[in-house]
This record gives structure tokens, C-alpha cells and sequence, in this order.
């Protein structure tokens, strides 16, 4: 069942499974928080009070906001956390990964342990190598732009189809709904406002973030030319211990929902270990 909390500028629309200690799922540009459908409730069965919340402008939540950035989305997710009651967990998909660096840092009492997935937590360094050498990347470069610069659903929902280099069962029910969630009035309006945000804010803080810290990436994510060397990155500029990087074998830019029980079978272990259970 949508819940909502008001939180300055609007409202955040989000779900709650599960009873345990708390973990906050948060999802990336363009999409909506059923992103995590398969992986929401592995972790409630596994012990865990699951939110997972919609970015503002994005899903349920409102329309209308002054700005769409990692710092916004920091902010919203630790009104909820004081909401539901922390400390929790935040795992943050691409710009929600900054974001979770970001509340991490500013709030450590709130938050427990980060998990970013395919984060974009590092200022985007373009790869003219990658471009040569690397076909998903210099398709994906190609369909973003085109995205952004022509303000294109079409061209987002092939970036999405090369994202996912395998498909969940439920993929084409899940793009009919998504796309009729973007067809919405002003709801493209919104997404574009993502773009117009950078991830200077989280890569100034990653050096502040002292709680746990676990960077998941597909091996066949197209939004890097090489997402092992951007996960061993974003650890490597984190103080010492702090976090530790994994792979997805054979994941694109969601593996949370193209292969949820692999994703699970690395965050539950982090989630024991720096939760409870």
C-alpha cells in the first residue's frame, strides 16, 4: 500500500514490507521504485522493515520540484528514515547510489550502512577508449544523450531494452506501465530535471562516509566503459576499510531486478553483518 511524507517542497510516496531493521531501497533516473519488486521482498523474508520510497517527481511521488540532485534525494531519504524510525540501510540505485554517499556522511546517526548499486557517485569522466572498444557503452552514450537533448521516451525506453542485456519474465508488463507512468503529464518534465544535476555533491563527501559501505556493479552495465574499474574507484576514494566492491556477473544497469537473487545473495550477507537481523 502507497504511504506518503510530506517533505519540504512536496511529497515522497513510498511502500513498507517486512518487519525487522530498516533498509530503504531507492531507485534511479526515469524509473519508479517497483525497480525493486523481486528484491523488496527477498529482503523482507530474510528479516528486514523494507521501504522503498519514490524519487521526488518520479513514480506516486509529486510533481513540481525546485531540483532533482543527489543532495535532494539525500535529504528526502532521511526524512523517511526519521520517519520510519532509523537507523537504517540505504541501497541506492545510480544517481540514488550518490545520494546514499551523501546522507551517509551528513547523517551517520541515521544511516547504518550504504549499498550502491552501478552508482553514479564519481563527476562522470567520458572514455574516448571505451568508445572505441566498447559497443554498449557507445550505444548507451548515444541513447542518454539522445534522451536528454530531445526530451525522447522512445529513445529512453531502448536505452532501458540495452540496459537489460537478459529480461525478467515480467519485463514487457513492467515497460507498458512505466511508460504510461512517463506519458503522465509533466512526468518527463520531471525525469529531465536528473539530468541537470552532476555527482560533484557525492564525490566531495565520499571521504566523509565512515559507516560500511558495499559498491555492486554489472559487469555488462552500459553506463561505464568499465564498471569494475568505477566500482574499485568509488572505494578506493573512501577511507580506508570503508567499503568493499562486487560483481554482478553478467548484469547491465539493473541488476536488482534482472537478477535479483544474485544481488540479494551479496547485500543479505552485508546486511547480517551491519544491521542485524
Amino acid at each position: 500500500m502507497t504511504e506518503f511524507l510530506d517533505v519540504r517542497g512536496g511529497r515522497i510516496a513510498f511502500d513498507v514490507t517486512g518487519s525487522g531493521p530498516l533498509v530503504v531501497l531507492s531507485h534511479g533516473i526515469g524509473v519508479r521504485r517497483q525497480d525493486y519488486r523481486f528484491l523488496a521482498p527477498m529482503l523482507a523474508q530474510a528479516g528486514y522493515r523494507v521501504a522503498s520510497a519514490d524519487l521526488r517527481g518520479h513514480g506516486e511521488s509529486s510533481m513540481g520540484w525546485a531540483s532533482i540532485t543527489r543532495t535532494d534525494i539525500a535529504s528526502d531519504l532521511l526524512a523517511l528514515i526519521d520517519h520510519l524510525g532509523g537507523p537504517a540501510v540505504i541501497v541506492g540505485h545510480s544517481i540514488s547510489g550518490g545520494a546514499a554517499t551523501i546522507a551517509a556522511a551528513t547523517r551517520p546517526d541515521l544511516v547504518a550502512g550504504i549499498v550502491e548499486i552501478n552508482p553514479f557517485t564519481r563527476t562522470v569522466h567520458y572514455s574516448l577508449g571505451g568508445l572505441l572498444r566498447v559497443r554498449r557503452y557507445r550505444r548507451c552514450l548515444f541513447l542518454l544523450g539522445g534522451t536528454r537533448v530531445f526530451r525522447s521516451l522512445r529513445l529512453f525506453l531502448r536505452y532501458l531494452d540495452l540496459a537489460y542485456p537478459t529480461k525478467p519474465a515480467d519485463y514487457a508488463g513492467y515497460m507498458a506501465a512505466l511508460t504510461s507512468k512517463l506519458r503522465e503529464p509533466g512526468r518527463m518534465a520531471e525525469f529531465m530535471k536528473t539530468f541537470k544535476s552532476t555527482p560533484a555533491d557525492a564525490e566531495a563527501q565520499l571521504p566523509n562516509v565512515r559507516c560500511p559501505a558495499l559498491v555492486i556493479m554489472g559487469t555488462a552495465d552500459p553506463d561505464f566503459a568499465g564498471p569494475r574499474a568505477e566500482g574499485d574507484a568509488i572505494v578506493a576514494a573512501r577511507p580506508a576499510g570503508a567499503g568493499t566492491a562486487a560483481m554482478a556477473g553478467g548484469a547491465g544497469h539493473y541488476p536488482h531486478a534482472q537478477s535479483p537473487a544474485a544481488v540479494a545473495d551479496l547485500v543479505i550477507p552485508f546486511l547480517t553483518e551491519h544491521a542485524g537481523a
